[in-house]
């Protein structure tokens, strides 16, 4: 069986941001790797559009069409199984995967592939047609969320397989759990305008909510750093920011944490929240679409305002027994649904068969 070619038009498994956007390219990377064969990342054209700007999709598609041939070539040479794609939609479609797939003869896989009608006609209609021809073109459709599969479901080809893949951690067995000593609540997050600025709102408000002792420390780095740092200000030395971790830096982070705090503002899910969990740390966040599809049900919080979101916070920071439970809960989760092993046997039980029909 030949080798299976890997793309993430969005952002690179090699980016040198951290996101978890970026650690799901590597974790699929992981999940594809059979039999001491690793998936080849076969390109690093980045095709993303913030700002809905036709120049910029126009040299992007001109981009793609000069570099096809080359990745045509380069398939047949080495005898490309199958061709699988990371997260294309109307920002940041797959331009390159069907062409090459087509002419190669060999599957098409896409993972997070999503639909946007509303999205047609306007300054991203040519990015949303590639993406919808993406979509078209696929043999199978994995989907992270219930939100995703309800878009792609209503415009599925006859033989296509739409198949939901929870979203996983890249390994086989839960970490050591965390036995924090103290009342600290952990926020990670980039500090980056929009959403994630919108998230650091919200957590500041309910920090002005929360009575008796707690500490917050928060992972992150970004340009809107000053921005969050305004937002904490009133909380003086309650508040430790840790700046950009790595891996290693951010499992001590969860040890230490006796609860974690995100309340997931248009989070698509959200990789920080099964992190956490699998460490044992307790999560409160807004009951929002996607976040519901990782966070254990105990931790969504329904009520958006700042009271709901402190009072829930406060039941797991004073309530030892409750955040044994809620602790319990979360590395179940985890290690029920969305650790390796479970990821493996979901997509391999639907590759095998495709991949040897070619």
């Amino acid at each position: 069986m030949g080798p299976i070619a890997f793309y993430a038009p969005l952002k690179s498994p090699h980016h040198p941001v951290p996101s978890g956007e970026r650690q799901m390219a590597r974790n699929l990377m992981q999940l594809l790797t059979r039999d001491g064969v690793v998936p080849q990342l076969v390109s690093e054209l980045r095709s993303f559009d913030k700002h809905g700007d036709g120049a910029v999709q126009a040299a992007l598609l001109a981009q793609a069409e000069a570099e096809i041939p080359t990745l045509i070539a380069k398939g047949r040479a080495e005898g490309w199984a199958l061709w699988a794609t990371y997260h294309s939609y109307y920002k940041a479609p797959d331009l390159l995967g069907p062409t090459v797939s087509a002419a190669l003869g060999i599957p098409y896989v896409s993972f997070e592939a999503t639909r946007a009608n509303k999205r047609l006609g306007g300054p991203w209609d040519a990015f949303e047609k590639k993406a919808q021809a993406a979509c078209d073109a696929a043999d199978v459709l994995f989907h992270f969320t219930g939100r995703d599969a309800v878009a792609l479901r209503g415009h599925l080809k006859v033989g296509q397989q739409l198949v939901h893949l929870p979203p996983f951690l890249a390994q086989e067995n839960l970490p050591t759990q965390a036995e924090p000593d103290a009342s600290t609540l952990l926020v990670a997050g980039m500090m980056r305008k929009g959403d994630k600025l919108a998230s650091y709102s919200i957590i500041a408000e309910a920090l002005g909510h929360l009575t008796g002792d707690w500490q917050v420390e928060i992972a992150g780095d970004g340009p809107c750093r000053a921005e969050v740092e305004a937002l904490m200000a009133p909380y003086g030395g309650r508040v430790r920011f840790l700046g950009q971790l790595d891996a290693r830096e951010m499992a001590q982070a969860y040890e230490r944490a006796r609860v974690f705090f995100w309340p997931g503002v248009n989070e698509a899910f959200g990789m920080v929240y099964l992190e956490a969990q699998a460490h044992g740390v307790p999560v409160v966040a807004q009951d929002r679409p996607g976040v519901r599809d990782v966070v254990a049900a105990e931790g969504l919080v329904a009520d958006p305002t700042p009271d709901a979101l402190a009072a829930a916070l406060l039941t797991v920071l004073n309530d030892d027994e409750t955040h044994r439970q809620r602790a319990q809960e979360a590395r179940d989760l985890v290690q029920n649904h969305h650790l390796l092993t479970a990821a493996r046997q979901t997509v391999w039980e639907v590759l095998n068969p495709l991949m040897k029909e070619t």
